[in-house]
């Protein structure tokens, strides 16, 4: 049995059994849906458990258990789109979601008659993380053991370290989708988050510095060296901050390290390229297709097929397979992300990027894995470039205006950079941009590529969901930087 069929198995015993379901119920529902002449409609069945556990002070304080589990029904009649949705899973309470959303439907034909449609499972990637349990009772000593470990690790590391907050969030989601095509496809999706805050303080001052990991797995996906090294991590940044001085403030050179610094880049530009922005003519890349948007060399790609990837997925949450999408090739706007609906309304084809926070929420296009693909430089060459400048390693928060793509990010960790030389950690540094300026500023690419440690997320419209970011060192020519005083 392939990893589709397993996960397919799975999401029958945990949504469809429970309920008193079968594909006959799920056909006739999506019949009732389909019959006002839809031109897409679906069922996206899920159940959610998670546990989490936290850590301040030294102790173990608090402990938490949530699920949620329900259907959301939609209908699309050209651009509009009707969808309600209930926690109740069983046929009746099924019917009356479809009727609630038959009722929303502007347009169509309401005299044609519902008939039931045949369901055939439809595979997916399955082999991008294992079909397991995450969350599981038996876990709890160990993660409270580990949490405890990770707050001895960071005081033995610096007598300056006063404060260790540390979290753990393990989550297991099994989704089923089902459409009016007669297409039916599931996914079992573990993750777990692991997190550190530390505070140093000499002299009188405080500085932070934080750290994480996230897996597409359970407990046994942490090994004790990541554990370790993600500890050193937020224990280095802390005290290199806590003798960093006032940032720079003027244009000038920016360096951005590899990793997690790729999500200027999400958010900056891989917003404008979801399809629809681009529909609505809200994106600044709009009418753009085809054309030159960044330097050459920069290549961007959204893949939400890469393994272990936070932002990889089995199917997208309308059953379709992710593509690895090419968005910008070698300088050239070559591609957006696409849901269903938009790529209907669009003349295309979607790209598996249809992704929805809950059944709760209404499919978008959304990002999966986002990163500009590795260069030639070598890192060392393009820092020892700067002759004054900012190092940009870690971020804190940012801001983006998707129709201008005005941006403005905070480092967290950040360097000073004279003559090829990290001169001293800033602190306040602020990276104020537009994101195509930014892309046709990029002079040199490192050949470096790495992806953040698993702890983004991104936000659209309320919903927020997990991804993933990456890049290469990049310098970008002429940036402002913004800082504080003292």
């Amino acid at each position: 049995m392939n990893g589709g069929d397993i996960a397919i198995d799975r999401a029958r015993a945990r949504l469809l059994g429970p309920a008193g379901l079968d594909e006959a119920a799920i056909g006739r529902a999506l019949g009732h849906l389909a019959g006002g002449g839809a031109d897409l409609a679906d069922l996206f069945f899920e159940t959610t458990s998670l546990r989490s556990w936290r850590l301040e002070g030294g102790r173990v304080t608090n402990g938490g258990f949530a699920m949620r589990q329900g259907v959301g029904a939609r209908a699309a009649h050209g651009g509009h789109v009707s969808f309600a949705h209930s926690a109740d899973m069983r046929e009746g309470a099924l019917q009356d979601t479809v009727r609630a959303v038959r009722s929303l439907a502007r347009d169509g034909d309401t005299a044609r008659q519902p008939q039931g449609i045949a369901l055939t499972p439809a595979g997916g990637r399955h082999d991008l993380y294992p079909v397991i349990d995450a969350v599981a009772v038996e876990d709890a000593t160990a993660w409270i053991a580990m949490l405890e470990r990770i707050d001895q690790l960071a005081r033995e590391h610096d007598p300056r370290i006063v404060r260790i907050d540390a979290n753990v969030r393990a989550q297991d989601t099994t989704v089923l989708i089902a459409n009016a095509d007669g297409q039916m496809a599931g996914d079992v999706r573990p993750m777990t988050i692991l997190s550190v805050m530390v505070v140093a303080e000499a002299e009188g001052h405080r500085a932070r510095g934080q750290a994480g990991l996230g897996r597409r797995a359970g407990q046994r996906g942490f090994d004790a060296v990541s554990v370790e090294t993600m500890v050193a991590t937020a224990v280095r940044m802390a005290i290199n901050n806590l003798d960093a001085i006032p940032a720079p403030v003027g244009e000038m050179p920016v360096v951005l390290g590899p990793g997690y610094p790729g999500v200027l880049f999400h958010e900056a530009v891989g917003h404008g390229l979801e399809s629809d922005h681009h529909r609505k003519h809200l994106s600044a890349f709009d009418g753009k297709v085809g054309e030159r948007i960044a330097a050459s060399g920069v290549t961007v790609i959204d893949d939400g097929g890469i393994a272990g990837r936070l932002g990889s997925l089995g199917v997208d949450d309308e059953g379709t397979t992710p593509d690895r999408t090419v968005l910008v090739e070698d300088g050239v706007l070559t591609g957006l992300m696409h849901d269903r609906v938009n790529a209907g309304l669009m003349n295309a084809r979607s790209t598996g990027n249809g992704r929805r926070q809950s059944y709760a929420h209404l499919p978008m296009p959304r990002m999966t894995n986002t990163f500009l693909a590795n260069g030639q430089d070598d890192p060392a060459d393009i820092i020892a470039s700067i002759d004054r400048g900012i190092y940009a390693t870690e971020f804190d928060g940012g801001q983006v205006d998707i129709v201008t793509g005005r941006f403005n990010f905070t480092t967290i960790e950040a360097w000073l950079v004279e003559k090829g030389k990290l001169v001293a950690p800033v602190r306040g540094a602020t990276l104020i941009g537009v994101g195509n300026e930014a892309l046709r500023h990029i002079s040199m690419v490192g050949n470096d590529l790495a992806f953040d440690t698993g702890m983004a997320t991104c936000g659209k419209q309320g919903q927020t969901l997990s991804v993933s970011v990456g890049q290469p060192t990049l310098r970008i020519d002429r940036m402002m930087v913004g800082g504080q005083a003292g």
